[in-house]
């Protein structure tokens, strides 16, 4: 899957949540959610988006990129 990183970094910032915040709610490295959100991860595993999802109260497919439809 290909994350949307700025759907996530747009998330979080507007529940004022902060990389430390999202690491402890979701047990994954605020490097790598960092990484993410800079979307220099071009690929993640369908539980990490999962995780982040939860976290962010919104559904897995808001914060990932149809690749089919991607330019």
């Amino acid at each position: 899957m290909k994350p949307n990183g700025r759907m996530i970094r747009g998330i979080r910032a507007g529940r004022k949540l902060s990389l430390p915040e999202l690491e402890a709610q979701t047990g994954l490295n605020r490097g790598y959610l960092s990484r993410l959100e800079r979307e220099q991860i071009r690929d993640v595993g369908s539980e990490q988006v999962r995780k982040v999802a939860q976290a962010l109260q919104v559904p897995e497919e808001l914060l990932t990129v149809d690749e089919e439809t991607e330019p």
